[in-house]
C-alpha cells in the first residue's frame, strides 16, 4: 500500500507522518501517534465514540481519511486538560456521574465541546440534538445531558 505524507496539529503539537493511503484518522491517531482517547467503536460512523474536532468541526475519525487532514488542527479528549487541570466538560462528566463504562465518554465530550464552542448557553433540546450522533448503552443519557448543561453554566459563570 502506498504511503502518503500528512502533517497536522494534534492537541497543540505538530505531527508529520507517512500514513497508508486510505488510513483513517482514527487509526493514525491511535496506532501511530498513541492517543487512545478516541475510541474504536463501530468503525461505521454510527456510534460517535471516535469523535474528534478537526478545525473546530465535529468529525467521526473512523470515517475521516487521515490524508484529508493535511494542515488541520485536530483536538481529542486527550488534549482538553491543560497543565493537569481538567476541562470544564471533563470535570462536569465526573461530577454528574455521566460516565459508567466510559466507552462513549470521549465522543460525548467532543460532541458537547463542539456544541458549547458555537452555542455557549444551549437549551436542553440543543444538547440532546448535539449528542444525537453518539450512542451510550449505560447511562440513559440523563447524566450526560446534565453534565453538558453544568459545564455550560460553569463556563458562563467563569466568563462573567
Amino acid at each position: 500500500m502506498a504511503k502518503v505524507p500528512v502533517q497536522f496539529t494534534l492537541n497543540g503539537e505538530e505531527k508529520a507522518e507517512f500514513v497508508d493511503s486510505g488510513a483513517t484518522l482514527l487509526k493514525v491517531v491511535r496506532d501511530k501517534l498513541g492517543d487512545t482517547s478516541p475510541k474504536s467503536g463501530c468503525n461505521q460512523g454510527t456510534c460517535g465514540a471516535c469523535s474528534v474536532l478537526v478545525d473546530g468541526e465535529l468529525r467521526l475519525s473512523c470515517l475521516t481519511l487521515a490524508e484529508t487532514c493535511e494542515g488541520a488542527h485536530i483536538v481529542t479528549t486527550g488534549g482538553l486538560a491543560k497543565d493537569g487541570v481538567l476541562h470544564p466538560l471533563q470535570r462536569a462528566f465526573m461530577d454528574e456521574f455521566a460516565a459508567q463504562c466510559g466507552f462513549c465518554t470521549p465522543g460525548m465530550i467532543m460532541a458537547a465541546k463542539a456544541l458549547l464552542d458555537r452555542t455557549p448557553d444551549p437549551s436542553r433540546d440543543e444538547v440532546v440534538e448535539a449528542l444525537s450522533g453518539n450512542i451510550c448503552r449505560c447511562t440513559g443519557y440523563e447524566p450526560i445531558i446534565r453534565a453538558v448543561l453544568t459545564a455550560a453554566r460553569a463556563n458562563s459563570q467563569n466568563a462573567a
